[in-house]
């Protein structure tokens, strides 16, 4: 098993009480070992599933102008257990955990369903130590790489790019029109334009995102 602080320099975060990460990283199977000695992660693994699920469904329906049941396919392609083993792979998650030696034996280290309760209880584990902003501050940047450029959606750009070059002379460009909000929260609105002409105008928590709230309400004032 790694240093667990090279762990909290991979993640961005240093506990102030180390216990939680701990925890976090301590399978049940290690924890039967230890005869009481260790706390396994599956309480905490409770609470991360709850903060996970709190914190993405903010950024999405800060972010994304859809329906309630396009938020909930998002939501559920980011806090699935594939992804959530994905993630773990990303920080090596796997190399920190404490696990038994019939788990070990057996690569529990790179069970995507331990792999994805210990990413689970790293997030409860942070929200516990430093409370949600530090929590989302740490799950936001997956969530973004999960959902991609086009945000898991369709790719509004794209779309009205594609109607725009029906005509090849034509083009549309993206203007950041406003930015407000401190540096850790800020808001973007952006124009999508044609010539001179706005087209559209969006707002989201990125450049991105803006951008593709713009060209969504471009294709809805086109009727599309």
């Amino acid at each position: 098993m790694k240093d667990m602080k090279l762990l909290e320099s991979e993640i961005g975060y240093s506990f102030a009480d180390k216990s939680y990460l701990e925890t976090a990283l301590t399978h049940s199977s290690y924890a039967n070992e230890s005869k009481g000695k260790f706390t396994n992660n599956e309480r905490q693994e409770f609470l991360g599933d709850a903060v996970l699920s709190i914190v993405v469904s903010d950024y999405l329906f800060a972010n994304f102008r859809l329906p309630e049941g396009d938020l909930t396919k998002l939501r559920a392609s980011v806090v699935c257990e594939q992804a959530l083993c994905r993630f773990a792979g990303e920080i090596a998650l796997g190399d920190y955990l404490r696990l038994g030696r019939g788990e070990l034996q057996s690569g529990g280290a790179k069970r995507p369903s331990i792999l994805a309760d210990a990413f689970e209880a790293l997030i409860a584990a942070i929200y516990l130590d430093g409370g949600i902003e530090p929590a989302a501050r740490f799950v936001i940047p997956f969530a973004e790489r999960m959902l991609g450029g086009s945000s898991g959606i369709e790719d509004y750009k794209t779309i009205l790019q594609e109607i725009v070059q029906q005509n090849p002379e034509e083009n549309v460009y993206y203007v950041l029109a406003e930015e407000s909000g401190p540096d850790h929260d800020k808001t973007f609105t952006v124009e999508v334009r044609l010539h001179s002409n706005v087209m559209g105008k969006g707002v989201g928590r990125s450049k991105k995102a803006a951008e593709q709230d713009a060209a969504r309400e471009a294709l809805r004032l086109m009727g599309r």
